[in-house]
């Protein structure tokens, strides 16, 4: 299987959904949930853990953990990436899920939500076990995401060797990562039952590819094969294939609201806009204030535009007493006024229209008050307030409803700025307005920068978002009721 990484563009496929043992390729999904297990909070990198017997117990490759035995979490992490040890494996699951069924309920709920449609997990490690099964196309949409929605932690799969806690241990990639012009990761496999297995990456210029190889028959021929996949990857011009949509997102229906609340949208294009009626029994001030700038626009209304090159005459008007200039601007002469035009068959079509609906014959004669020159202020508008007296500005408080279980919602992301967090939450908004309808954007700062979410959504609804934006390449995870 190949594929162009930035687009998922299928550039060569051979046998890509025939179900087949994984072996350690299942590491990444055992990674992939411990990334976002860290993003969410559930767990920290310097999170002692402690070994259960069944970690202890696991064959190799292992990195020699025993039970009772504590270590970071970020050892396990490094041993599992680049040692596949099955051991590190096994108490990352069992770290964050308490047991392998749990985490493995939670490999393949990840796993469907990516839309890898063939795979089924029964252990976080990938030692041969029936009903453990995956393919080459779910493998390699794995390594894709693990590289897009995990850039911080991707590096891992690059190192030669990494500090593992109790010692020292070597990529079983390095060959390929030092043969390979461009090749920065991600995964080899390797079981009697599976063959020689791998997932790799290389990037060259702005251009990754993808490569998977299930069933090598040694280290050397899987690598060649990865490599002849990789070559032809790269050989094929960048747009020259299209890319499908995920069939399990692309199928999936956008869930109807169920809070009562409605989303009115105009349909067609608005041809313009007319002026609405002046607002009966408001009085006009004369100096600086809004409703002089409204009175204008009323009294503009009633009169046809005067010919191009024609304004009104300008007016001086002299500061009150007490009062301050805040701005002055003297125009140069201009000629007088042109006559109103009070017929209404000599007026625009669309002016003269409004008049004939308000059932007048004519329009009156009315010639609006001049601009004035200057904008002025009393002296007691800008006077200093004792701030004792000032009350205090309301509250503004957002309510999420409640009544259609709107409890849920989505991270997508933490960014570190408030700015950066905000921009995406919009760009999310505008890539998934269906699924996203009706949910509230927040950013919140944490310890480690700035959340950004998507809350007061539906259960149904934030499953299908997450679903939605993975398939698109984007790290989503739900956030459940507090």
């Amino acid at each position: 299987m190949v594929v162009d990484a930035k687009t998922g563009a299928v550039i060569h496929e051979e046998n890509a959904d025939t179900r087949l043992h994984p072996a350690s390729l299942t590491k990444m999904m055992t990674l992939y949930i411990a990334f976002q297990a860290i993003q969410r909070g559930e767990i920290g990198l310097d999170t002692e853990v402690t070994i259960p017997r069944e970690a202890a117990a696991e064959p190799p490759s292992k990195l020699g953990l025993r039970t009772g035995q504590k270590i970071r979490f970020r050892y396990l992490l490094r041993a599992a990436a680049v040692k596949s040890a099955n051991d590190a494996a096994t108490a990352i699951g069992v770290a964050l899920s308490g047991s392998q069924e749990g985490f493995a309920k939670r490999m393949n709920a990840t796993a469907q939500a990516m839309g890898m449609r063939n795979t089924s997990f029964v252990n976080m490690h990938g030692l041969t076990e029936q009903g453990h099964m995956s393919t080459a196309r779910d493998m390699t949409v794995l390594g894709r995401h693990m590289i897009y929605d995990f850039p911080q932690y991707y590096n891992l799969f690059s190192r030669r060797t990494a500090d593992a806690g109790i010692r020292q241990v070597n990529n079983t990639n390095r060959r390929f990562l030092d043969a390979y012009d461009g090749a920065d990761g991600i995964k080899t496999g390797f079981t009697n039952a599976a063959g020689y297995n791998l997932v790799a990456s290389a990037r060259r210029g702005d251009r990754r590819i993808i490569a998977t190889v299930f069933g090598g028959t040694s280290t050397a021929n899987r690598n060649a094969q990865i490599m002849k996949l990789l070559d032809k990857g790269f050989a094929t011009p960048a747009g020259s294939v299209g890319a499908a949509s995920p069939a399990l997102v692309a199928a999936a229906p956008v869930p109807k609201p169920t809070s009562g609340a409605h989303t009115i949208r105009v349909s067609g294009v608005v041809g313009r806009s007319l002026r609405p009626q002046i607002r009966p029994g408001t009085a006009a001030v004369q100096v600086a204030t809004a409703s002089g700038i409204e009175d204008a626009l009323a009294a503009a209304l009633l009169v046809s535009a005067a010919p191009s090159g024609t304004a009104p005459a300008s007016a001086e008007a002299a500061p009150a007493q007490g009062a301050v200039t805040v701005a002055a601007a003297q125009p140069a002469a201009e000629p007088e006024p042109a006559a109103p035009v009070t017929d209404l068959s000599e007026m625009a079509p669309e002016t003269a229209k409004l008049f004939a609906e308000a059932g007048l014959a004519e329009a009156p004669e009315t010639t609006p008050e001049p601009r004035p020159t200057e904008i002025i202020m009393t002296a007691a508008a800008i006077a200093p307030v004792d701030s004792s007296k000032m009350q205090s500005p309301p509250e503004v408080v957002t309510r999420v409803s409640t009544s259609g279980g709107r409890l849920w919602g989505i991270n997508v992301g933490r960014y570190n700025s408030r700015g950066q967090a905000e921009r995406v939450l919009i760009q999310t908004a505008l890539n998934e307005p269906g699924a996203l309808d009706g949910g509230l954007r927040r950013v919140v700062q944490r310890s480690g920068g700035f959340d950004a979410n998507f809350m007061g959504l539906t259960n149904e609804a934030a499953d299908l978002a997450c679903r939605r934006l993975q398939a698109r390449g984007s790290m989503c995870f739900m956030i459940g009721p507090s």
